[in-house]
């Protein structure tokens, strides 16, 4: 037994060390690369010179490898299983800064590029497994060949243990319930390394690679374990929406969490566009038995009644909460929505970054642009460039800014297109849905993640603090009355005469942006319907530019915490050829004339 936990104890050293990102990047670093003999060629360029021979330096691409086909139609499971592990050992230097050649970016922009949006989430879902597995699991030490040498030693130690105990120990000396307890120990501590036995063989890591000819007849039961772990969409009949459903053993949470200015402050509670969905609504309801079953599940969640004494924490007085240092904390549990991932939502941020990914390839220079653009690129194209856009996308505004003015617009376009309670109520079009989903997110990052965008946000807390006051002044003075909801404040906010700039009547000492978003809104709405499709491209530029500027550290303790969707975007991202990690590579050539 002794043996049994050194050997466990030195696996989990073993794939502490390995995980730190020092040390990673260490082992992903390439072999030392000094390049030409610069002084070499420095003697021969000056043997020609001085024999008045004409010499030329010209510099000449290196030829790409040969591509592999492309598989194209939608991929099985062990298919996306092998794809997500090829781009993993291609990509998981991300995490580290690393840059990356021509070819592996030649060589994923073409696989993704005749990729359908759900084949592309499912391998990236899996490949962001597999670096789950590298830094929260010892599955990389395990799926070596010294790691089934441990799992087998120390398999045989406990074995050992309980042979000796059994056979070659005096058991009447001791308390019959001793002997009882210590067969316990010995049995439970057999079947954990059973169970660990059979998690490190049926995982992804043993599949990954094409599959040996031996695990053949056990690749079936592997796809019946992969079905298992697969997500799928699930058409809600109220909203007319797909929303991804997560199986029970699933990869990440599926979810987009939102937070809300109108809404936070009006201390109101959040609500929900969409419906989480789970394999309990698939079952049809004249399933005998079903009805029972509802009822005991009913009964069981009784067990959870002492978290609503939690629930009544969130109304301690502000004062308080921020001195016992718990404000945020009660904050993101009274006013932050969570959301299932919306089908359209995913293929709107795909279809962006896969046209955005065709237009870099015109020139480096586009490439870059595109790569930078925090909401520019979209507002400079020929269908929008009409509208003077300075005033709201200014290149000295911060990402924070520009996050807390287009969220406002957002809120205040949405809240004015949305019908009166009374009216007959029908299924908001799918560009509504989808600004309004990441308008939300991206606010939710911004005041409730700060340490995912800690590197860009600047001013953001005192930011969202004075537009916050200015909007509460503004509550103060015209109150709400009847129309207490979210919709009634956007249309006292929208209803503000904006002729003038704020920052020619106050000054620039307060930061607020609330009266900029309403002069943005009132622009906005000059589009009538196409400002949906306009608004949400601009959120897809913002939460791409904030995916690949953010550290990639924050990306790593997402994975950690159930996965965000900034993290599958930039991913995406780099799959597509975009950002700054990669390099081109270059030769120089001397030539000499005749």
């Amino acid at each position: 037994m002794f043996i049994a936990g050194i050997i466990k104890y030195s696996e989990r050293i073993w794939a502490l060390y390995r995980a730190s990102t020092d040390n990673f990047r260490k082992y992903l670093l390439q072999d030392k690369d000094p390049g030409p003999d610069y002084a070499l060629l420095m003697d021969k360029f000056a043997c020609m010179r001085d024999g008045h021979l004409p010499t030329k330096t010209i510099t000449v691409e290196q030829p790409e490898k040969e591509d592999k086909d492309v598989n194209l139609g939608k991929l099985s499971d062990l298919e996306v299983l092998h794809y997500a592990y090829h781009f993993f050992e291609t990509f998981k230097g991300l995490v580290v800064d690393l840059v990356f050649s021509r070819h592996a970016r030649k060589e994923s922009r073409d696989f993704f590029k005749v990729r359908e949006p759900e084949d592309a989430l499912r391998v990236i879902e899996v490949e962001l497994n597999f670096l789950y597995g590298v830094f929260y699991t010892k599955m990389m030490i395990m799926h070596s060949s010294v790691g089934y040498v441990f799992r087998i030693i120390a398999c045989g130690s406990i074995l050992a243990a309980l042979a000796l105990f059994h056979f070659h120990t005096n058991q009447s000396k001791y308390e019959p319930f001793s002997v009882k307890i210590t067969y316990s120990l010995l049995l439970g501590a057999l079947a954990l390394e059973f169970v660990a036995f059979l998690m490190l063989f049926f995982s992804d890591w043993t599949f990954a690679s094409p599959v040996h000819p031996a695990l053949k007849p056990l690749a079936l039961i592997y796809r019946c374990c992969l079905a298992l772990t697969n997500s799928s969409w699930h058409l809600i009949p109220e909203n007319e929406i797909q929303v991804l459903r997560t199986p029970l053993f699933r990869r990440w949470s599926g979810s987009v969490s939102g937070h809300n200015f109108v809404r936070y402050c009006r201390k109101s509670s959040p609500t929900t566009m969409l419906k989480f969905t789970s394999w309990w609504d698939l079952i049809p309801k004249v399933v005998p038995g079903r009805a029972l079953i509802a009822n005991l599940v009913g009964k069981l969640k009784l067990i959870l009644w002492p978290l609503s004494f939690v629930s009544k924490l969130c109304y301690i007085p502000e004062t308080i909460a921020e001195k016992v240092g718990i404000k945020e904390f009660l904050d993101e549990m009274a006013y932050v929505s969570h959301e299932p991932l919306a089908k359209v939502l995913w293929d709107l941020v795909f279809q962006e970054i896969k046209e955005k990914s065709e237009e870099a390839l015109i020139s480096q220079h586009v490439a870059k642009r595109i790569s930078s653009g925090r909401g520019e690129w979209v507002l400079m194209s020929a269908e929008y460039s009409h509208i003077d856009w300075t005033e709201f996308m200014s290149h000295e505004a911060e990402l924070d800014e520009r996050i807390i003015l287009w969220h406002i617009a957002t809120d205040l376009c949405y809240h004015n297109d949305l019908p009166s309670p009374s009216a007959s109520s029908s299924p908001s079009p799918p560009y509504e849905t989808t600004s309004k989903l990441l308008s939300d997110y991206m606010l939710y990052l911004l005041v409730m993640r700060p340490s995912i965008m800690s590197t860009l946000v600047g001013l953001a807390k005192i930011r969202f603090q004075d537009t916050l006051a200015e909007a509460e002044r503004l509550f103060a003075r015209y109150p709400l009355g009847a129309r207490n909801s979210d919709k009634g404040a956007c249309e006292i906010i929208y209803g503000v005469n904006t002729d003038v700039k704020p920052v020619y009547l106050k000054g620039d000492r307060s930061k607020s942006v609330l009266f900029d978003a309403c002069r943005l809104a009132k622009e906005l709405n000059k589009f009538g319907n196409r400002k949906r499709v306009l608004i949400s491209k601009v959120w897809v530029e913002l939460l791409s530019y904030a995916a690949t500027q953010c550290r990639p550290s924050a990306h790593v303790e997402q994975i950690g915490n159930g996965g965000e969707l900034i993290t599958f975007v930039w991913l995406l991202v780099a799959h597509f050829g975009l950002g700054h990690c990669f390099q081109t590579t270059t030769v120089a050539k001397l030539i000499a004339g005749k």
